[in-house]
């Protein structure tokens, strides 16, 4: 399950920095990245919600448990 976590945080990341490149890159013919961009940071979204949601899944079918580390001390 770890791994799975890991492997979707790395393509946010991903996601997110190919936003970032087509924001700051000029365009070859002329014509705005702003799709592609607009796209990209969608994905992301949408990555983000779907880990989130399967983190809720595998904790509600015991896949995985909270740490007992003390909130405070």
């Amino acid at each position: 399950m770890k791994i799975v976590i890991v492997i979707v945080l790395i393509a946010i990341v991903a996601v997110l920095a190919s936003a970032g490149v087509l924001m700051l890159r000029k365009p070859r013919d002329g014509r705005p990245n702003d799709a592609r961009m607009a796209r990209a940071l969608m994905l992301r979204v949408l990555l983000s919600i779907g880990l989130f949601v399967f983190i809720l899944l595998a904790w509600a079918m015991g896949w995985i448990q909270p740490s007992s580390l003390p909130l405070s001390r």
